[in-house]
C-alpha cells in the first residue's frame, strides 16, 4: 500500500489515510462504497503542500489504534494491485465527475462530511416541500371542469385587459412624468445657475458691506472727533466771548500818584522822574486804545487822524495844522505852544468826540474835558482844573490831567465791556 498526504476540501486540514478491508471481487464489483462508509481523519497540523511519496506517512505522534482509530477511505482501495474492482470502480467515478452528475468535492473530514450531509438533508427537505406543492396543484386542476377553466380564462383575459390598460396609463403617465421630469431638471439647473449668481452677488454685496462699513466706522470716528473738536471751539467761544479783549490788551491803574497804562507810567513829579521813554510808550498805548475803540465804535474824528506807532505815536491835522507829536525828548518846556502840546490838545479833541458819543447812551464821566483850554475838570470833587500842556505848567499839575484822561478811558473801557452784560443796546455797530 502506497502512502499518501491528503487535505480536506473545506477546512484545508491535512488527512491521513487508513486502507479499507477489501471484500471478494463479486462483492466489490456489485457494491459502491457509502459516502457515510467513508471515513476521514481528523484535522493534523499543518504539513505543506499535499505530496505523494513512496516513502512511508510520518509518524504524527500517535499510537498504531490512534492511527486505525483516525482515517478515512477514499473512491477506490489505496492498494499496490489493481483489481478489476477498483478498474471498474475508478471509471464509474469518472464517468460521474466528467458527466456533472456530480461535484468532485473529496476529500474531506468528518465534521465536513456531517455539515455537507445537513446541508443536503435540508436542501431535499425544500425539494420535496415544493413537489408536495406542485402535486397539490396539479391534483386540484384535475378536479376543474372545462366550464369554469374557461370561466377563469375569460375572468383573466378581462383582468389581462384591465391591467394592460391600467399599463398603457401608467406609461403615459410615465411619459408625462419624465417630460415634467426633464422641465423640472432644467428649471433645477437654471434655479441653480441663478442660485450661483445670486450666491457671487451676496458675496460682492458682503464685500461691499464691509467696505461700506468700514468707512462707515471711519466716518463715524471722524465725525467724533470733528464733534470733539467742535465741542471745543465751542466752550473756547464761549470763554472768548465772555473775555474782554480790551480789558486783557489794556491795564489802566489811576491809584497812585501817577496814572499807569500797561505798566508805562504816563507823566512825572518832582520827586518822582520818569524817563521820556516811558513816557512815551505810555503815549503810545494811550493812542492805541483811543484808536481802537473809535474803530470799535465806527467813528471817524474830525479835524484829526491818530496814527499810534509805539513810542512815536502822533497825530496828523486835517486842517493843516501838520503833524502833532504825541512822544518827547523834555527839550519843549522853553517853547510856546510846541507841538507835544499841540498833540496832546489834539488828542483830548479826538477823546471828546468819543466822550460825547458814549453820553448820547448814558455814560458819565469824572472829568469834564475842555478842549480850547485843554483842560479836564473835576466835576464830582473839588472841581479842580489841570492843564495837559508842559508851557507855563508844573510837572504836577501836568501829571494829574494825564491821570483824569486815563481815568476816562478807564470807565469807557469799563463801560464798553460790560454794555453786552447788562444788554443795554450797542452804542456804535463794531461794537458786536
Amino acid at each position: 500500500m502506497s502512502s499518501t498526504l491528503f487535505r480536506c476540501q473545506r477546512c484545508n486540514q491535512p488527512l491521513k489515510l487508513r486502507a479499507v478491508q477489501e471484500g471478494p471481487l463479486e462483492t466489490q464489483q456489485h457494491a459502491r462504497p457509502s459516502p457515510r462508509a467513508r471515513t476521514w481523519s481528523s484535522p493534523l497540523p499543518d504539513c505543506g503542500e499535499a505530496r505523494t511519496s513512496s516513502s512511508p506517512l510520518p509518524d504524527w505522534g500517535e499510537s498504531s489504534q490512534e492511527s486505525a482509530s483516525s482515517t478515512f477511505s477514499l473512491l477506490g482501495e489505496l492498494t499496490a494491485q489493481r483489481t478489476l474492482n477498483t478498474i471498474q470502480n475508478v471509471v464509474l467515478e469518472n464517468s460521474e465527475n466528467l458527466s456533472g452528475q456530480k461535484d468532485v468535492d473529496h476529500p474531506l473530514c468528518v465534521d465536513c462530511m456531517d455539515g455537507l450531509l445537513e446541508e443536503l438533508d435540508a436542501q431535499l427537505t425544500l425539494d420535496e416541500a415544493d413537489t408536495e406543492k406542485y402535486r397539490r396543484f396539479v391534483e386540484r386542476e384535475s378536479l376543474v371542469s372545462e366550464e369554469e377553466r374557461e370561466a377563469m380564462n375569460v375572468e383573466l383575459l378581462a383582468e389581462l385587459r384591465s391591467l394592460e390598460q391600467e399599463e398603457a396609463r401608467l406609461a403615459q403617465e410615465l411619459k408625462d412624468i419624465d417630460g415634467q421630469n426633464a422641465r423640472i431638471k432644467a428649471e433645477l439647473r437654471a434655479a441653480q445657475a441663478e442660485s450661483r449668481e445670486l450666491e457671487q452677488q451676496e458675496e460682492e454685496d458682503l464685500k461691499e458691506y464691509a467696505a461700506l462699513k468700514m468707512e462707515e466706522l471711519e466716518l463715524t470716528d471722524e465725525l467724533s472727533s470733528v464733534e470733539n473738536r467742535l465741542a471745543d471751539a465751542q466752550k473756547q467761544l464761549s470763554r472768548l466771548r465772555k473775555t474782554d479783549i480790551f480789558n486783557m490788551t489794556f491795564t489802566i491803574l489811576d491809584e497812585g500818584p501817577l496814572g499807569i497804562i500797561n505798566n508805562f507810567r504816563l507823566g512825572r513829579l518832582p520827586g518822582i522822574q520818569v524817563e521820556w521813554g516811558e513816557i512815551n510808550a505810555a503815549w503810545g498805548q494811550t493812542a492805541l486804545l483811543l484808536f481802537s475803540l473809535s474803530k470799535l465804535a465806527g467813528l471817524q474824528f474830525q479835524r484829526y487822524q491818530l496814527v499810534p506807532c509805539g513810542d512815536h505815536s502822533y497825530i496828523k491835522s486835517l486842517t493843516g495844522d501838520g503833524v502833532l507829536l504825541l512822544f518827547s525828548d523834555g527839550s519843549h518846556r522853553v517853547f510856546h505852544n510846541n507841538k507835544f502840546d499841540r498833540g496832546m490838545k489834539a488828542f483830548l479833541d479826538c477823546l471828546q468826540q468819543l466822550v460825547e458819543e458814549a453820553e448820547k447812551k448814558g455814560l458819565f464821566l469824572p472829568y469834564r474835558i475842555n478842549v480850547k483850554r485843554g483842560v479836564l475838570e473835576d466835576t464830582r470833587g473839588t472841581g479842580e482844573c489841570c492843564s495837559i500842556r508842559t508851557h507855563l505848567n508844573s510837572e504836577e499839575e501836568w501829571a494829574k490831567a494825564l491821570k483824569f484822561m486815563l481815568t476816562n478811558l478807564k470807565l469807557i473801557l469799563a463801560w464798553a465791556s460790560s454794555r453786552d452784560c447788562f444788554k443795554i443796546e450797542p452804542v456804535w455797530s463794531h461794537f458786536k
